[in-house]
């Protein structure tokens, strides 16, 4: 069976319909609340600021990061709230998705550096991607994370 490619949308917080800001928000919270059992507040004021990575199969929303411009989140650009719906990550779309948010980021940014506050147990799913450790280990809502940095040539 051949895995379906994904259709990418970048989208500002303006241009976000009603039903797939509904959606976006529906499909962190199944994974980062439901799936990973952590209570925390995801709704925390930062959507405005930033670029939504949308990733579509069959016209379902299955792959979504947002990402950040410079001195935003980080002092580096950055992306966050990486997250596949659980029954398409045998896909391995989560390349994909890291990958279309890479070239959004050097598309609309203008710029080759991205810092991003991992869970650790994806180090490898990130260095893969040229991602690097930088600093210690630490939590954040009580999941390990670890910072890392990729510099693209």
């Amino acid at each position: 069976m051949q895995t379906r490619p994904l259709l990418f949308q970048v989208k500002a917080y303006e241009m976000l319909t009603r039903d797939e800001l509904y959606t976006l928000l529906q499909l962190r919270a199944e994974v980062f609340v439901v799936e990973q059992d952590c209570v925390y507040q995801d709704i925390d004021g930062k959507d405005d600021k930033a670029l939504h990575v949308l990733g579509y199969k069959n016209e379902h929303l299955v792959a979504y990061t947002r990402i950040f411009p410079p001195n935003t989140y980080f002092k580096e650009a950055s992306i966050g709230r990486v997250v596949v719906k659980d029954t398409e990550r045998m896909h391995k779309y989560g390349y994909d998705l890291m990958n279309a948010s890479i070239k959004a980021i050097e598309d609309q940014y203008q710029v080759q550096t991205i810092k991003i506050s991992a869970q650790t147990y994806l180090m490898k799913f990130y260095n893969q991607l040229g991602f690097k450790k930088i600093g210690e280990e630490y939590l954040e809502d009580g999941i390990p994370h670890i910072g890392m940095i990729r510099v693209s040539p």
